[in-house]
């Protein structure tokens, strides 16, 4: 008798453990989606493509995110772009090599792009 007590306390084991392990996993893929629908941490780079990519919906080189259309509004377009100037401006001696590699790349070619779209 002392047998099937021994058994059943090994198979109550058993399925503790089991359901531990799969209470874990669904925690894990809990915080894998929660990580995932959380907003990306803020930085310099993510700034500047947010008014680049305002300036070529303006330029209608993207769909409106509203509307899905292209449609062009150049006064958006020079609203982004004349931030975007502003803002290398006042961040003037501030910003890292790389950082200030993007801007003036991502400047010159807005500045291209809205001279064609104008044109």
């Amino acid at each position: 008798m002392a047998e099937d007590t021994d058994k059943k306390v090994d198979e109550d084991w058993k399925k503790r453990a089991e359901a531990e392990k799969e209470r874990i996993a669904q925690d894990e893929d809990d915080a894998e989606q929660s990580a995932s629908s959380m907003p990306p941490q803020p930085d310099f780079a993510g700034l500047v493509s947010s008014y680049a990519t305002q300036a070529l919906v303006g330029m209608g080189q993207f769909p409106h995110p509203a509307t899905d259309k292209r449609e062009v509004h150049l006064e958006l377009a020079k609203y982004a772009i004349d931030t975007l100037q502003m803002l290398q401006e006042k961040t003037k001696g501030n910003l890292t090599d790389d950082e200030k590699k993007y801007l003036d790349a991502v400047l010159y070619d807005l500045r291209l792009r809205f001279l064609d779209a104008a044109g």
